[in-house]
């Protein structure tokens, strides 16, 4: 049975600035968040609030650089399955679910089943996670696609 997705949040201006900020930069304080929004701590205090509880705001993370913690590579692999039923499919996410060197899992329509973002900490390393890959049941093909350079990843969406 299909789901019908959700409608967008209904957010006012002032929602979406705080949202624009948060996305720019988590760590601000409420006070320079509230001035920034243009309006008084409490009550942007209480949007925040809102807006995590209605899970807009997802969480707050810090954006570390990869290079500098030893994780030299960036690679994507699609990955295409024997099979597209619910089991294969869930069995294959929470599979890789356990990797840490997975840092985003897609499921993709055209091309393949899922796209898979992996860090790896050198191209030794990238070649034993594609053989984990190639080896893990149901798998019936990996394309991977190492990153030369990023020169655009931001967080968040437009608003």
């Amino acid at each position: 049975m299909k789901t019908i997705p959700e409608e967008p949040a209904l957010l006012d201006q002032i929602d979406r600035r705080i949202l624009a900020e948060l996305q720019d930069d988590g760590r601000m304080t409420n006070v320079e968040l509230a001035r920034r929004a243009g309006i008084s701590a409490p009550p942007c205090l209480r949007r925040v609030r809102r807006l995590e509880e209605a899970g807009i705001i997802r969480g707050y993370h810090a954006d570390s650089d990869p290079e500098k913690l030893g994780w030299e590579i960036t690679f994507f692999a699609i990955v295409g399955l024997e099979s597209q039923k619910e089991t294969v499919l869930g069995g294959f996410e929470r599979m890789v679910a356990e990797w840490p060197e997975v840092r985003e899992c897609h499921m993709i329509r055209g091309g393949g089943d899922f796209l898979l973002r992996f860090v790896a900490r050198n191209t030794a390393h990238e070649n034993q996670l594609t053989q984990k890959l190639l080896d893990a049941a149901h798998v019936s093909r990996v394309q991977t696609l190492q990153t030369i350079r990023t020169s655009r990843a931001l967080a968040g969406v437009p608003l």
